[in-house]
C-alpha cells in the first residue's frame, strides 16, 4: 500500500514538525502546517468513494481535476486561435459524465459544431411535437422458435469481458443494469460471479474462443453452456462472430491479467497470455452458422438466442440470410458493432481501416432482412459509440431496434480515457486486475451512475423524438434525419441510402442490390 504509506509519512512528517515548533523554533509552523494539511486531504482522498483518480493517487490526483475546471477557457482559446487548424468538438465524455452525477448537462451560447461542414447530420423537429411517454418503451426479443421471449431496454450494456474489465466495473455494471431495469452483455470472457452477483439481466455471448463452455481442447462445450444457459439472470445468449475494434482477428487478454479467478471463469492456464481464434470450430459456411443458432436456442431452453458482427461484405451477409430462408429458421435478434473501434486494445490498421462503419452495417442488415421478408422476425441492435440521446435516435431511424453503449459505460463507472488498459496499470480501477488499484472503483458510488446514466440518455432520446412529433421510434422514418453533402447540399437518408420494400430481394431485386443476391451462396462464405 504505497499510497497509504506516502499519506502517512507526510501525516508523520508534518506531526513532527508541529513538535518541532513547539519545542524547538516556531518558525518550524511554516512546515508543520503545509504538511498536516496534505496529510489530511491524502487521508480523506483514501476513504472517499466518488473520484477513483483520488482514491488511486491521493493529493497528486487534484491536479486533474484542477486541468478539468479550466478546460472549458483552454477551448475557447484554441477555438479564437484556430490553433490546431480545426474548432475543438464538444466533448462527450462531459456529458456521460454529468448525466451519471446527476447533474446538469446543458451548455450556455449554442453550438461549436461547423453545421456546415460536409458529414454533419441533425434530426428533423417537428411543428407539432408529440407529449414525452411516461414510460420508455421495451423492444420485444424473440421470433417464431423462441419460447422464452425477453423485453429489452432501447439502451443496454454493450459487451465487456470480466479480465478486460475489474470485478468492481462488472459489478457496478451489472448493479446498474438491476437497478435500471436494461440489459448486460457478459462480452466473451465467460460468466463469472460479479455477473450474477448484483441479479442484472445478462445477454451471455460466446465468443470464438467458447470461454465458460469450452473443452480443454478449445471447442464448444454443449454441457456447459445449457448448464450456464439455465441460470435465471441470463436472458438471452449471444454468438460473437466479430467486433467493431478488430473484425476478423481474435481478442487478446494478457497473461499479466489471467489470475486464478479469470483462468476458472474462462476455463483457461492461468499466468497465460489468452488469444481468441479468428474464426469458429462450430461452423464453416452461413447454413452451418444458423443451424448453429438454432442448436444454442435449443440448449438454452428456448431463451433468444443471436449474433452479433461488424459488417463487411454484404454479399456474405446476404447468403446467410438465404441460409435461414432454405432452413426455415432465424436468429432472434443481430447485434451490428461498427468499425468506429470499440473498448479494447487493437491494431491501430483494424481500427480505421477495417469493417464498416455502424451507419453502412446498419442499413445492409436492416435492408437484407426487409427484402428477404424476415425484418418482422429477427430485431436489429446497434453497438457502436452510442453516448447521447441523439446516437440513439440516430441509430433507430437507421434501422436498429435499440443500442449498446461500451464506452459510454465505462465513462459512467469512472474511465477517464488513460489508454492504458493493456498493461494492467488503468488509474481508475476500471481496466484492471490488481487489487490495489481495482480499489479505486467504488461499486456503490459507480452503480447509480451506471443506473442514471442510462435513464438519463433513454430519457433524453424520448425528448428528442417527441420533438420529432414522434410517440413511439417504430414511427422514425428515413427522411428524419438529414446530412450535409456540401457547404450548399443537403440530404435526407430516405435520398442518401436505398429503401428497400419486404420480400423485394425475392420477387425483383433492385439493381444495386442484383449482382450481390444473385452472387450470395448459402453454402459458403466466399465473397
Amino acid at each position: 500500500m504505497k499510497r497509504t504509506g506516502s499519506v502517512v509519512l507526510i501525516l508523520v512528517a508534518g506531526l513532527a514538525a508541529a513538535a518541532a515548533a513547539v519545542v524547538v523554533s516556531p518558525w518550524w509552523c511554516l512546515a508543520a502546517v503545509p504538511l498536516c494539511l496534505l496529510g489530511l486531504l491524502g487521508a480523506a482522498d483514501l476513504v472517499q468513494p466518488r473520484h477513483s483518480v483520488l482514491r488511486n493517487y491521493p493529493v497528486l490526483g487534484h491536479a486533474r481535476f484542477l486541468l478539468e475546471r479550466i478546460r472549458p477557457e483552454l477551448q475557447q482559446y484554441f477555438i479564437e486561435r484556430n490553433f490546431d487548424g480545426r474548432p475543438f468538438d464538444r466533448d462527450v465524455r462531459n456529458i456521460v459524465y454529468e448525466r451519471a452525477k446527476g447533474t446538469d448537462a446543458e451548455q450556455p451560447y449554442g453550438t461549436e459544431r461547423d453545421v456546415y461542414q460536409p458529414g454533419y447530420e441533425y434530426l428533423v423537429p417537428s411543428m407539432a411535437p408529440r407529449p414525452v411517454p411516461d414510460t420508455p418503451p421495451r423492444v420485444r426479443i424473440g421470433g417464431p422458435d423462441c419460447r422464452r421471449p425477453y423485453d429489452m431496454a432501447l439502451l443496454n450494456v454493450s459487451a465487456m469481458s470480466f479480465g478486460s474489465l475489474s470485478a468492481n466495473a462488472i459489478l457496478a455494471l451489472n448493479g446498474g443494469a438491476a437497478a435500471g431495469g436494461f440489459a448486460h452483455d457478459t462480452g466473451e470472457g465467460g460468466l463469472s460471479e460479479y455477473h450474477l452477483r448484483p441479479g442484472g439481466d445478462l445477454v451471455w455471448e460466446i465468443g470464438t474462443g467458447y470461454f465458460g463452455c469450452r473443452t480443454r481442447d478449445g471447442d464448444f462445450d454443449p454441457g456447459e453452456f445449457a448448464e450456464k444457459a439455465a441460470h435465471e439472470h441470463v436472458k438471452c445468449v449471444s454468438l460473437k462472430l466479430s467486433q467493431g475494434a478488430k473484425p476478423g482477428i481474435g481478442g487478446v487478454l494478457p497473461g499479466a491479467k489471467v489470475n486464478a479467478e479469470i483462468a476458472k471463469v474462462r476455463d483457461v492456464p492461468e499466468g497465460r497470455t489468452v488469444i481468441s481464434p479468428p474464426y469458429h470450430r462450430v461452423f464453416s459456411t452461413p447454413r452451418e452458422l444458423v443451424r448453429f443458432i438454432a442448436h444454442m436456442r435449443e440448449l438454452a431452453d428456448g431463451k433468444p438466442t443471436g449474433f452479433k458482427l461488424c459488417v463487411g461484405s454484404r454479399r456474405q451477409f446476404l447468403a446467410v440470410c438465404k441460409a435461414m430462408l432454405e432452413e426455415g429458421t432465424t436468429p432472434d435478434f443481430i447485434i451490428v458493432d461498427g468499425g468506429e473501434g470499440g473498448t479494447g486494445a487493437a491494431p491501430l490498421e483494424f481500427a480505421d481501416h477495417v469493417g464498416a462503419p455502424l451507419t453502412e452495417g446498419l442499413h445492409a442488415v436492416h435492408n437484407a432482412l426487409v427484402g428477404t421478408g424476415l425484418r418482422d422476425r429477427i430485431r436489429i441492435g446497434a453497438s457502436g459509440k452510442i453516448a447521447t440521446g441523439t446516437d440513439l435516435v440516430k441509430r433507430l431511424v437507421q434501422g436498429a431496434d435499440y443500442g449498446n453503449a461500451a464506452r459510454a459505460m465505462m465513462f459512467a463507472v469512472g474511465c477517464i480515457q488513460a489508454q492504458r488498459c493493456h498493461t494492467n496499470t488503468c488509474p481508475t480501477g476500471v481496466t484492471t486486475q490488481d487489487p490495489r488499484r481495482a480499489r479505486a472503483l467504488d461499486v456503490r458510488d459507480k452503480t447509480p451512475r451506471v443506473r442514471r446514466f442510462q435513464e438519463s440518455t433513454v430519457a433524453s432520446a424520448l425528448q428528442i423524438m417527441a420533438a420529432m412529433g414522434v410517440s413511439h421510434p417504430a414511427e422514425l422514418r428515413p427522411h428524419m434525419l438529414r446530412r450535409r453533402i456540401d457547404p450548399y447540399t443537403e440530404r435526407s437518408y430516405a435520398e442518401l441510402y436505398d429503401w428497400l420494400e419486404p420480400g423485394q430481394l425475392l420477387a425483383e431485386p433492385p439493381a444495386a442490390w442484383e449482382a450481390d443476391w444473385k452472387a450470395a451462396d448459402p453454402d459458403t462464405f466466399t465473397v
